[in-house]
């Protein structure tokens, strides 16, 4: 991923904030949502719906794996849904599941590491935390929130883009920038060092979804 000249553009969903047609349910919405998300290029798909069930996500997962063209899907801390619903990866919250425990169960079960088709990252929100799960064996990091956002206003302020460079510098792994990510400031976030963007609203308000993964494609490391 570090050699990637386009950056790794990532939807964060968001069930909850989606609008729901008469007789349809959150989790339908969802999945139509992602499709035309994956066949526009966006790289990666992290489903972020703490609240469901395992049960709940994991169909939700099946159904995304099932219509994600291109696209990887990243499980939001589930371990157990991303194995065995066939996901691309497994995101881990910094008060979840400790990052070295699930590269060394992961990959003395299943023996995905030695694949590289399976990645683990981690949301960290400090350079300490970053270099920390850089060190446990974390194939990337979401690191925020860079600004200002109201779904990331539980983790205190924006970190700012100057913090950013500095955790990009301090870890081998890439660092994809995360909170309150725009078309106009993701070229700060890869100016300074970004492997790529994450976002929820970026991605899941857009009229135009082509359109913005096209321009985000342009920018260059």
């Amino acid at each position: 991923m570090n050699d990637r000249e386009n950056p790794v553009l990532c939807y964060v969903t968001d069930r909850r904030n989606l609008s729901v047609p008469a007789g349809g349910s959150a989790e339908s919405s969802l999945v139509a949502k992602i499709a035309p998300l994956a066949a526009a290029g966006v790289d990666w798909v992290q489903l972020r719906e703490k609240d469901l069930s395992g049960r709940g996500l994991a169909a939700v997962t099946r159904e995304a794996v099932a219509r994600r063209s291109a696209a990887r899907i990243i499980v939001n801390d589930r371990l157990d849904v991303a194995i065995s619903e066939g996901a691309g990866g497994v995101h881990l919250g910094e008060s979840g599941l400790p990052v070295a425990e699930v590269v060394r169960w992961a990959g003395s079960r299943f023996s995905i590491r030695s694949r590289g088709d399976f990645l683990i990252g981690a949301s960290c929100h400090s350079q300490e935390g970053a270099k920390a799960a850089a060190s446990d064996g974390a194939d990337y990091i979401f690191f925020g929130p860079v600004f200002a956002t109201p779904s990331k206003a539980q983790f205190g302020g924006p970190q700012g883009v100057k913090k950013l460079a500095a955790v990009c510098n301090a870890v081998s792994v890439p660092v994809i920038a995360i909170g309150g990510i725009t078309l106009k400031n993701a070229v700060e976030c890869i100016a300074a060092g970004a492997a790529g963007i994450a976002a929820i609203r970026l991605f899941q308000d857009a009229n135009d979804p082509a359109q913005i993964v096209s321009s985000l494609k342009k920018l260059r490391r």
